[in-house]
């Protein structure tokens, strides 16, 4: 059985004092959480040593929001897979739509290697624009992205892959995918991985739903059999909000 996944990710939001305010209200919050949920953060990178240890007796993973595929050099402004580790990160999200907009699929394949590499366990966002899902290309669109961004890679690699279906015209808009449409999608990236990788690999896959989830519409979206967490932004970066949506688990 697929245990949930309900992570966090913070974008460019919290300073370091914010983030500390955060998870020390947070962390009064994680005795009610359900045993079987699996909690992330990615807070900026400025932020990431800070809850790293104020998380580091919980269950809770931190995980960097992008990384670069080299181990070091000259890249200014870039962080790598090893200083992510040495930060605390358990885990990095990588194809983002808001970095897609500044990277392909073959860079993306190429920071997933360093990820595997680096023993971090990396969450590849797929998903489609509105004028792609309008014209009817979403389940093609996505499998390009599935197909060239997992080329490469072998059946224990994609075991601790998680996969989050982010649809780019949902994304900070305040639209949500219906869930039976969420589903639809969640269910053909189950069967695309199933395909490629085995039946044990597409069963065991964990595909969240990004995109303007919110306490509200957070039981549907989770009761629904392939989608087995969120990925949650503007609503995670409050501590009630984002517990509740958590708490969301216990309805499913």
């Amino acid at each position: 059985m697929r245990n949930p996944v309900i992570a966090g990710n913070w974008k460019m939001n919290m300073t370091v004092s914010e983030a500390s305010e955060f998870v020390c209200e947070f962390l009064k919050c994680l005795k009610d959480f359900p045993d079987r949920v699996e909690v992330m953060l990615f807070p900026p990178f400025t932020a990431l040593s800070v809850l790293s240890t104020a998380l580091r007796s919980s269950s809770v993973k931190v995980g960097g929001q992008n990384m670069h595929w080299a181990s070091d050099g000259a890249y200014t402004g870039e962080i790598s897979g090893k200083m992510l580790k040495d930060s605390g990160c358990e885990c990095v999200i990588i194809g983002h739509s808001e970095r897609r907009e500044q990277e392909d699929n073959l860079t993306i394949n190429k920071k997933l290697g360093t990820a595997f590499s680096e023993n971090l366990r990396p969450m590849l966002c797929v998903g489609e624009t509105l004028e792609e899902r309008e014209s009817g290309s979403t389940l093609t669109v996505i499998q390009t992205q599935l197909s060239e961004c997992l080329q490469g890679f072998d059946r224990q690699q994609i075991a601790k892959l998680l996969i989050a279906y982010e649809p780019v015209w949902a994304i900070g808009t305040g639209k949500t995918a219906l869930p039976d449409s969420a589903q639809e999608v969640h269910k053909q990236i189950r069967n695309w991985v199933q395909s490629k990788f085995g039946i044990e690999a597409g069963q065991n896959i964990s595909i969240l739903y990004g995109g303007s989830v919110k306490p509200e519409n957070a039981s549907d979206l989770l009761s629904q059999e392939d989608i087995d967490g969120a990925l949650v932004g503007g609503a995670s970066l409050k501590v009630h909000p984002f517990c509740d949506i958590i708490n969301a688990v216990k309805n499913i």
